[in-house]
């Protein structure tokens, strides 16, 4: 096992240990205080979208316990927590009325974050629309942007004081191109208009939540949180390679083109410019305003081969065979290298600022014997991507700091409970939770930080 004095060795004394998670995975009382359902209640309740029809309505129950979540967060000697405010809670039908009782809650999270001396990094958005805004199209509508500009706004007037940074959204690569074109995540669709929709809209909110948070809220550094994809093909070939340039274009160019560059990629706009709706004047202006951090989040390389059935739609490419023999749990290629080559291309092609890994992690299912969870795959999954991390900062990346996904097993989407993630293990039946081998590392690696010496990049 690698010795975590001489892995934290490699980073310097100010960089950021943190954990994370979000507010549907974990909260539950999906009813209490004035909460009204989101497109995750309602998908999780459609036959056949998550497995075993698992919801969130008791999840890790951490709206009840976040003050016991809290103290194991302190236990675990990371300085930082990120979570996510659920925007149901605080405007319930997404316009219209404000429920004080979500704030109420948020501030209480914050307050006991603060006591504890935890750093707090707020997501605003990680994939729980609101259920009433689909009446209007949900993220295929121009007025959810706007709706989500008020929400930000809320938000930071009475929260924002006491948080050290803000991410308007979590990996819009999923609340888009999964959620609307795979139909795999709420809220089902499988439609390319309505995708290329999704993708603009967001993009748009994301723009008008930055100018909402730095008007009411100018010294809270704000970020975007994107799953940039490592994208590999498949084999050395001319079709591959071209493959593998439009899979960035659509998996990464779509989020990083508009906000780091004020542009679509070329190729996409080649391909479905003319199913997309109006990019109306001054929107790429909104949307490329500068950003403070950004966020990555990474579990696993893309691998890809062309698709050269006739008519295959853009970006026309399949999935190529894994390279490495480990896999994760949920059937997830580990390959680290991955991850640094990722960081070099996209700081090669884009003016990014610093940057935060805001996920990584591992799903091992591993149970509890003798009341130890030794969870060793997981373990060496931290130990390579850590690793990664400090050859970046050797190398004058500007890598500020990480965050384990996540702080506990928890509702995995549409995997409903079967995938774990956490460095902490929940029995979904008592709502025990146990600290995993790879969370007792975790801790001592941590507990190393802030150490004050400043080595490294």
């Amino acid at each position: 096992m690698t010795d975590s004095r001489s892995l934290a060795s490699r980073f310097p004394g100010d960089f950021l240990f943190g954990v994370a998670t979000a507010s549907y995975q974990i909260e539950g009382s999906t009813k209490a205080d004035g909460r009204k359902p989101s497109i995750w209640d309602a998908f999780s309740n459609m036959p056949g979208r998550v497995h075993n029809r698992d919801n969130g309505d008791v999840a890790c129950d951490h709206y009840n316990r976040w003050e016991s979540d809290l103290d194991l967060i302190k236990d675990m000697g990371v300085e930082a927590y990120r979570f996510s405010i659920a925007w149901p809670r605080i405007i319930p039908e997404g316009t219209g009325r404000i429920n004080e009782k979500g704030l109420d809650f948020y501030d209480r999270l914050i307050d006991g974050c603060k006591a504890r001396g935890i750093k707090t990094y707020a997501t605003l958005y990680h994939w729980d629309l609101p259920l009433a805004l689909m009446g209007d199209g949900g993220w295929a509508a121009r007025s959810t942007a706007y709706a989500f500009q008020r929400y930000a706004k809320v938000v930071m007037a009475r929260l924002g004081d006491r948080l050290d940074a803000v991410a308007t959204f979590n990996e819009p690569w999923c609340s888009v191109w999964l959620s609307h074109l795979y139909g795999l995540h709420a809220p089902g669709e499988r439609n390319m208009e309505a995708a290329l929709a999704a993708m603009h809209h967001t993009n748009l909110a994301h723009g008008l939540a930055v100018e909402a948070i730095r008007h009411v809220t100018p010294n809270v550094p704000v970020g975007l949180v994107l799953n940039a994809h490592s994208v590999i093909p498949g084999s050395d070939s001319t079709e591959d390679k071209a493959a593998a340039e439009r899979a960035f274009d659509f998996h990464n160019g779509a989020f990083f083109g508009p906000v780091f560059k004020k542009e679509y990629p070329a190729s996409l706009l080649e391909a479905l410019g003319g199913r997309m709706p109006a990019v109306e004047a001054g929107d790429l202006e909104i949307i490329g305003q500068k950003l403070d951090w950004w966020g990555l989040n990474y579990y696993t390389p893309m691998r890809v081969t062309a698709d050269t059935t006739e008519g295959a739609e853009y970006p026309a490419t399949k999935a190529a065979a894994f390279v490495s023999k480990t896999v994760t749990d949920i059937g997830w290629e580990v390959f680290s290298p991955a991850m640094k080559s990722l960081v070099e291309e996209l700081y090669r092609r884009y003016d990014l600022p610093d940057c935060y890994v805001t996920e990584n992690g591992a799903c091992d299912n591993t149970g509890i014997v003798n009341g130890e969870i030794d969870d060793q795959m997981r373990l060496d999954y931290y130990v390579d991507h850590l690793s990664v991390v400090a050859d970046l900062i050797k190398d004058g990346y500007p890598m500020k700091g990480y965050f384990a996904w996540s702080l506990m097993d928890n509702f995995e989407w549409a995997e409903g409970y079967r995938m774990r993630f956490g460095l902490v293990h929940v029995d979904y039946e008592t709502q025990e939770r146990t600290i995993k081998k790879s969370g007792k590392w975790y801790r001592e690696l941590a507990a190393q930080f802030p150490k004050g010496n400043h080595i490294g990049g």
